[in-house]
């Protein structure tokens, strides 16, 4: 298992535009963008259970994050946040296209 143990301020600097911003919802507080793509990325990185996401003061609720990784999924932001991070990658030649190897995320939708 990869460990992740959340978003560096420069890493959280770099995303935070690409995420929308959270709607207020009558009776609950708003979750914290950071703390919610911490957990999201735990999950996706690691491999691991949404029970076995650990509980500490930068992760969010796993319900919450559970929830608003199907609607950013839905609303097509985590693909935003995708194409985001490769284009920066690549304006500053961090990526070498011929040497990219095929998988699945360079499939059509």
């Amino acid at each position: 298992m990869s460990k992740f143990e959340g978003l560096s301020d420069v890493q959280w600097m770099i995303l935070e535009p690409l995420l929308p911003a959270l709607p207020y919802t009558f009776g609950r507080p708003r979750p914290n963008r950071r703390k919610l793509l911490n957990t999201i990325l735990y999950v996706l990185i690691t491999g691991c259970r949404w029970c076995d996401v650990p509980i500490g003061s930068q992760w969010a609720k796993r319900s919450t994050a559970h929830e608003y990784l199907g609607k950013w999924e839905q609303e097509g932001v985590m693909y935003r946040v995708k194409q985001g991070m490769l284009e920066l990658a690549e304006l500053n030649g961090l990526i070498d296209w011929q040497r990219g190897s095929i998988d699945g995320s360079f499939s059509p939708r």
